[in-house]
């Protein structure tokens, strides 16, 4: 399939800019092929069976943005974004302006942290941090999507972590578990519907762009996953899963059909024609056009199933992305 089959319009009022309050974002209930239902999110356990197991990705969000003083007569901040660490020192890095930093640069964030640039290829570099490391925490910035079209807050640094965030590691969020409240996780819990944890450390291949035409020679950059060994005897167990979002899917589906503990990388890139393995039913927000997530989806629920979806959606004013309204779609197609 082409890149263009995934291009839809969305009028920029509908990008949500802030976070919806948990647990009360509207909710779109997709039964493929053309079943669509509108509801909210406060209703999400009352969908599930009593067979569902339901999947959560723990990861937590790091605060990757960071800004270098200016260098020299530079007047301007380097800002840069950590999205890959290779050791406990060392990251793959975006930066800009890209075109003032050079290899051999040490680039100052505060005075108990540096980092010295390693290396420097088209639109990233390899840096090497100096210092105290825990620096990070107290002067980065929440890593926003520059999709919303302003400052990141203090406030960001909650809104965008899910209540369950656990294991350190993540450059984004797993965004459709933004939506949940401790009240509606112990309503689940309470109807006897499980609820494991696995983790999947979202990086560069959940978010960067497809820039090829022919979609099936993407390649997709390799993400961390971990699955705990009473994670994997549990999902071996269960009858139905209920995947939480599209990273969740993707370490479920790179795992599968067996689980197996340990930690391990995917590139699995899923679009239409793939035959899912694990997962059965999935809650996700609305995603970019042309993403590798709304390929994902499109995989699941079907190409035209989400088409009528998103016009639906957009017509009835839904807010997409990061902050956004959700999406459960009930069963797969495939």
């Amino acid at each position: 399939m082409k890149r263009s089959d995934f291009a839809y319009e969305l009028p920029p009022e509908r990008i949500a800019q802030t976070p919806r309050e948990r647990g009360r974002a509207r909710m779109l209930v997709v039964t493929p092929p053309d079943k669509i239902v509108h509801d909210n999110f406060i209703h999400f356990p009352d969908l599930l069976e009593a067979t569902d197991t339901l999947v959560i990705n723990d990861t937590r969000v790091i605060p990757a943005r960071l800004f270098a003083e200016p260098k020299g007569a530079m007047q301007r901040r380097i800002e840069v974004l950590l999205v890959e660490q290779r050791d406990a020192m060392t990251w793959e890095a975006w930066c800009k302006p890209a075109r003032r930093v050079r290899a051999g640069d040490v680039l100052r964030f505060s005075d108990r942290l540096a980092a010295h640039v390693l290396e420097k290829s088209e639109g990233t570099i390899v840096i090497r941090f100096e210092g105290d490391v825990n620096e990070i925490d107290r002067i980065g910035v929440a890593p926003l999507p520059p999709y919303i079209a302003r400052a990141s807050t203090d406030g960001d640094r909650e809104s965008y972590q899910t209540i369950y965030a656990r294991e350190r590691g993540a450059i984004a969020a797993p965004t459709a578990g933004l939506h949940f409240t401790n009240e509606i996780l112990d309503r689940i819990a309470g109807r006897g519907i499980d609820i494991v944890r696995i983790t999947l450390h979202v990086g560069i291949g959940t978010f960067e762009p497809v820039k090829v035409v022919d979609i099936s020679t993407h390649v997709m950059h390799s993400e961390r996953y971990e699955i705990s060994e009473e994670a994997a005897a549990r999902l071996n167990a269960a009858r139905s899963i209920v995947a939480v979002g599209t990273t969740t899917v993707r370490a479920l589906e790179s795992a599968a059909p067996r689980f197996e503990p340990g930690r391990r990388e995917t590139n699995i890139f899923i679009t239409p024609g793939y035959r899912f393995k694990a997962v059965d039913k999935l809650l996700t927000n609305f995603h970019l056009p042309q993403s590798t997530l709304l390929m994902l989806v499109s995989a699941f629920a079907g190409v035209e199933t989400i088409r009528r979806a998103y016009t639906e959606a957009i017509r009835e004013r839904y807010f997409f992305y990061s902050y956004g309204d959700c999406m459960f779609i009930t069963s797969s197609s495939s």
